[in-house]
């Protein structure tokens, strides 16, 4: 039996691994700590690209294919696991009246259901925003993940299904001939496959820094807040400058996210706490009756225009790579998980890969 190392156990990694053992591959993961617990967990878990009209083509063409999966993807995983992802869908409302030809043109484009509406429609279907635009923009089919959820309800099924996780287990080096990857050393010794699927998010490129022509993945730092709200506070996800605020079915509501360059830095700040409060009091002043509950931060892996790596190494044969969705990780996570099975098994791939392999123009 083919035997297949995943190394990254994020949502990502948990989907590419289960894809391969659902194709009859002997699998292991292995995750440097707990599984879904770095921007798998911290992120937003939106099921839609923010503002998707200004990502290229190629992460559309990811995205769709994710988000009509998403449903059933979420309800096997709830039947088989008893762990709810909670797939919903309340739409998306979108400041951004200068874009409205661009964004019509893509929709057209792409046959994706977008409305311009008008204020009084804006503050119909979310009257706590303060400040409703004259023409704003709604998606009513997108949805969202409790992404948390979802990071548990994937290892609980990885586990029933028979997939080797060794977690809490670093990766030291990766072992490579002329030819391919031949092991990676961890601190409990080598471990060998036939074939390497790296999955390591933001630590990808760090990982792969040794070798020949490393991925452009760099961490990129997003904090967030979480409030506890009476459900139905806030009713739609709605997107202003790069802010999205996001409602749970529980009423807990997210808010966020900073964009920062600050390496492997973790930590959150008081300024950053202090501006996304004031921001989100300012856009919704019912929030002002909360205090934030939470406050953490996560690490996203940036890559070039936000188009994900997904291939195999252009020089060791056996080495694939599937890291780089940047913000997207929730919504492109089930279509990359195929699309890197595909291309480590031989089979026809479900999109064309070439605008993810190294040496395209990442478009």
């Amino acid at each position: 039996m083919r035997r297949i190392l995943v190394i990254g156990g994020g949502i990502m990694g948990m989907l590419t691994a289960r894809e391969l053992h659902a194709a009859g591959c002997r699998v292991t993961l292995i995750e440097r700590q707990q599984p879904a617990r770095e921007s798998s967990w911290a992120g937003g878990g939106i099921v839609s690209p923010l503002f998707p009209w200004r990502y290229l083509d190629s992460i559309t063409r990811l995205a769709s294919w994710s988000q009509a999966v998403y449903p059933d993807l979420c309800q096997a995983l709830l039947r088989d696991t008893g762990i709810d992802p909670e797939f919903t869908r309340n739409g998306m409302l979108m400041v951004a009246s200068e874009e409205i030809a661009g964004a019509s043109d893509w929709a057209a484009r792409h046959a994706r259901h977008l409305e311009t509406i008008d204020r009084q429609t804006f503050h119909e279907l979310e009257p706590q925003a303060a400040h409703p635009p004259e023409r704003g923009l709604w998606m009513p089919e997108v949805g969202q993940v409790r992404n948390p959820r979802l990071g548990k309800a994937l290892l609980a099924d990885l586990i029933r299904r028979g997939v080797e996780i060794l977690d809490d287990t670093p990766i030291t080096g990766l072992r490579c001939d002329n030819h391919g990857c031949t092991g990676v050393q961890t601190a409990q010794g080598i471990q060998s496959a036939n074939d390497y699927v790296i999955c390591a998010g933001s630590w990808t490129g760090e990982l792969l820094g040794e070798l020949p022509t490393p991925p452009d993945i760099r961490p990129v730092r997003g904090q967030m807040l979480l409030y506890r709200t009476q459900p139905g506070t806030i009713q739609r996800i709605t997107l202003e400058d790069q802010r999205y605020i996001i409602p749970r079915r529980d009423g807990h509501v997210l808010f966020g996210s900073s964009m920062e360059e600050v390496g492997f830095d973790k930590r959150t700040t008081a300024a950053m706490r202090a501006e996304l409060h004031a921001l989100v009091c300012e856009r919704f002043p019912v929030m002002c009756e909360f205090s934030p509950v939470r406050h953490w931060a996560g690490l996203r892996p940036g890559s070039p225009a936000g188009v994900p790596y997904i291939a195999r190494h252009p020089e060791l044969e056996n080495l694939f790579v599937n890291a780089g969705q940047y913000r997207n990780g929730v919504v492109l996570g089930p279509a990359s998980g195929r699309l890197a099975a595909d291309l480590v098994l031989g089979r026809e791939p479900i999109v064309d890969p070439t605008p993810y392999g190294w040496t395209s123009a990442r478009g």
